[in-house]
């Protein structure tokens, strides 16, 4: 009887993503009837928030098949190993690698928050800007996590700031969603469009007073935005204005800021 695998820690995640090999110290381990490596990781990308409307993403194009090596690529990303990413780039893997749902390494790990491995394959000529059927993308969602060093890199290799998800948010509306204030300050002065309005019909300072919950970090994203010339009289579909959803819900602060950028 052969000697059994060694249940490392790549491994483990292998097995826990249904992956049936796994490249180790150079040798492809094949699963049941020499298969390799599955393409298709099964931990789902974390969604920033479940919203009511839901338009159809634009679809991209379906990835090319991976290679061995890709696929092996990707389950070292998902277990965050920035070791074993290094040997399979320099082995021939593509930083461009993606399962069948179009989940790049990189986007899978930015959502799992692998900041080394991600680092790796931004610099390695990953797209931070590609999309998985979903339509994020490493960039979009970097931002809405407030992974800020992961931002910065993104701008530096090409992010493209009118990029935008299934709901045509860009990144600077879903970092003012999530109260992300840093990141909101970085994509403001890399030019991002301020008054851009998603397929809710909002802007980022709506979004931010609307899915906010009123605290200082929500008070910081407002008041960074108008300061750089957020229009404070942009309503939504329904005509409330940034002011109205403030004081329906109690934001005192907020409301001061609105008021006096409105000349009040």
């Amino acid at each position: 009887m052969p000697s059994p695998v060694p249940r490392t820690r790549p491994l483990m995640v292998a097995e826990t993503l249904g992956i049936s090999g796994l490249l180790l110290g150079g040798a492809l381990l094949a699963g049941p009837g020499g298969a390799t490596l599955a393409a298709r990781p099964s931990m789902p990308l974390p969604v920033p928030l479940q919203r009511a409307a839901s338009p159809a993403p634009v679809a991209p194009g379906r990835p090319a098949q991976p290679t061995a090596l890709d696929r092996n690529l990707l389950t070292a990303a998902a277990a965050g190993d920035a070791a074993l990413v290094g040997k399979l780039l320099a082995a021939g893997a593509s930083p461009h690698a993606a399962d069948e749902r179009g989940r790049t390494a990189l986007l899978i790990a930015v959502s799992l928050r692998h900041n080394r491995v991600a680092r790796a394959l931004i610099q390695a000529g990953a797209d931070v800007n590609r999309k998985d059927e979903d339509a994020n993308s490493a960039f979009l969602l970097a931002a809405s996590t407030g992974q800020i060093d992961l931002v910065r890199l993104a701008l530096d290799h090409g992010a493209d700031l009118a990029s935008t998800d299934r709901y045509r948010g860009t990144a600077l509306t879903v970092a003012a969603q999530h109260g992300n204030a840093e990141v909101v300050k970085l994509l403001l002065r890399a030019g991002a469009p301020v008054d851009h309005v998603n397929a809710l019909g909002w802007t980022a300072l709506l979004e931010a007073i609307v899915l906010g919950d009123g605290s200082s970090r929500y008070e910081s994203v407002v008041e960074l935005l108008l300061d750089a010339g957020a229009d404070p009289n942009l309503a939504d579909r329904d005509g409330n204005t940034p002011t109205r959803h403030a004081r329906q819900r109690g934001y005192k602060t907020m409301v001061k800021m609105l008021m006096r950028q409105r000349g009040h």
